[in-house]
């Protein structure tokens, strides 16, 4: 008996009907994307372990998918590095590639690679695959899309608010009710100066950056099992805590990091991009939360995570700046700021609040109905007209009863049945049946151009 096939966990298949939902998320982030200038890429789904390793720190780098080398992989590897089964030693020699875990280092290693052919400030948008080695569970998959936008060569924060307008623009399109949350790095710096720990700044943010998930309590364990003091932990709670206004936030905040210049720098650049954005009006929410981390380490300034306000699920876009990441690849000095939608949790949320228009099926306008050679050879004709009036349509391939036929308009979602017959044959008519209402009508060629378009 054979196998029952099966798909890796984390993964999933999608139907006409759920790619036609999926289609509709990416096509609106598209023309948004193109809406604010930006410019296409893509990159391979496999990079050098070079390129990837050491850009996402710790955690990162073991959700990292390798891929084995081709051929005789052991041929070379020291046979006790084998029998002590040292992982983190075995797997770059094992190993030369990877599977992209985001889409934004892979960008800068294309920055680097064809500056000369980029005019900077260089806007890009890229919709493609990426891949971690992640525990599946509810808006968390180990194969999903990213949708990202970035923009390099340039210190501005009106980058910052530009892509804040473009996030709410794409969650209006999508009817999605967000929160966009708020912090810079500079702030989480100066909180590790404050605290006399500025060289654990990568503890604290990985901590306090799972506030939401494991509660304050749980981050106060964790980072003093990363060696922070029950001084330094007493400081930190009132500042990742903190409410009131947005203004009030940042006011406490200034009063907090005072002695710290890179902190108030920070401030200062999270008043600076609140205020713009507020001034251009905002439909989401905007929130100012200091425990945001987003744990990643080449954020250097802004961070930004978005959250659906009526479906419990984790972050559904994030992003920030990275002043420096081309720098590892032999390019310093160029600063970036990007956000990436998370195309997954964005279909999830749709679903769950079942927002997608009516009218995204995915299958043809109109089927034609199929009741011999020389009705077939017709609806043909009548069919290459229609397409190229732009109306999509289809003809049943087989001689069947109108029954089977119709069944299968119905279960497709295809709004129209055309059926020519042989009296429609004789009068060069096309009888059109509505199948939401039932109405049929006896239309020349032309007229049924007309209703269908």
């Amino acid at each position: 008996m054979a196998q029952k096939p099966s798909i890796p966990k984390g993964t999933r298949d999608f139907t006409p009907a759920e790619m036609a939902r999926r289609n509709y998320i990416f096509d609106t982030i598209r023309s948004v994307f193109h809406l604010f200038g930006f410019q296409q890429i893509e990159t391979p789904a496999m990079e050098n372990l070079s390129t990837l390793m050491g850009k996402y720190g710790e955690e990162g780098d073991k959700l990292l998918f390798k891929i084995l080398n081709s051929g005789d992989f052991l041929r070379g590897v020291d046979p006790k590095l084998i029998e002590a089964g040292d992982c983190p030693k075995l797997a770059p020699k094992l190993c030369e590639k990877g599977l992209r875990y985001d889409l934004t280092v892979p960008f800068a290693r294309f920055v680097v690679m064809h500056r000369n052919d980029l005019s900077f400030p260089f806007k890009r948008f890229q919709i493609q695959p990426v891949w971690r080695a992640d525990r599946p569970q509810k808006g968390r998959y180990r194969e999903f899309y990213q949708c990202d936008a970035d923009v390099v060569g340039s210190d501005s924060l009106l980058n910052e608010i530009e892509l804040i307008q473009m996030i709410d623009e794409v969650f209006n399109r999508l009817g999605i009710r967000t929160t966009i949350k708020l912090n810079n790095r500079k702030v989480l710096a100066g909180i590790a100066e404050l605290v006399g720990e500025p060289e654990k700044i990568v503890d604290i943010t990985v901590a306090i950056d799972k506030i939401d998930k494991i509660g304050l309590d749980k981050v106060k364990e964790e980072l003093a099992e990363r060696g922070l003091s029950a001084e330094a932990i007493d400081k930190i709670t009132p500042i990742i805590t903190l409410s009131g206004s947005n203004e009030e936030r940042l006011a406490k905040l200034s009063e907090l990091l005072a002695g710290s210049e890179t902190g108030l720098k920070g401030v200062e650049e999270l008043r600076e991009v609140m205020e713009g954005s507020k001034q251009l009006g905002l439909r989401a929410e905007l929130e100012l939360d200091v425990s945001l981390a987003r744990g990643l380490n080449y954020y250097t300034g802004t961070i930004i995570e978005v959250k659906a306000r009526d479906v419990e699920i984790g972050s559904i876009t994030g992003g920030g700046r990275y002043d420096n990441l081309t720098g590892v690849f032999g390019l310093p000095g160029v600063s970036g700021v990007g956000i990436s939608f998370g195309a997954d949790r964005i279909y999830d949320v749709l679903n769950t609040l079942n927002l997608y228009p009516a009218d995204i099926a995915g299958a043809a306008k109109v089927m034609f109905t199929n009741f011999g050679v020389a009705e077939a050879a017709k609806s043909l004709e009548v069919i290459k007209k229609l397409r190229e009036n732009g109306i999509s349509a289809e003809i049943y391939p087989d001689c069947a009863k109108m029954k089977k036929q119709m069944g299968r308009a119905d279960a497709l979602g295809i709004p129209f049945v055309a059926i020519i017959g042989e009296s429609e044959l004789a009068e060069g008519t096309v009888t059109l049946k509505d199948m939401n209402s039932g109405e049929q009508k006896s239309l020349s060629v032309d007229e049924l151009v007309k209703a269908l378009a």
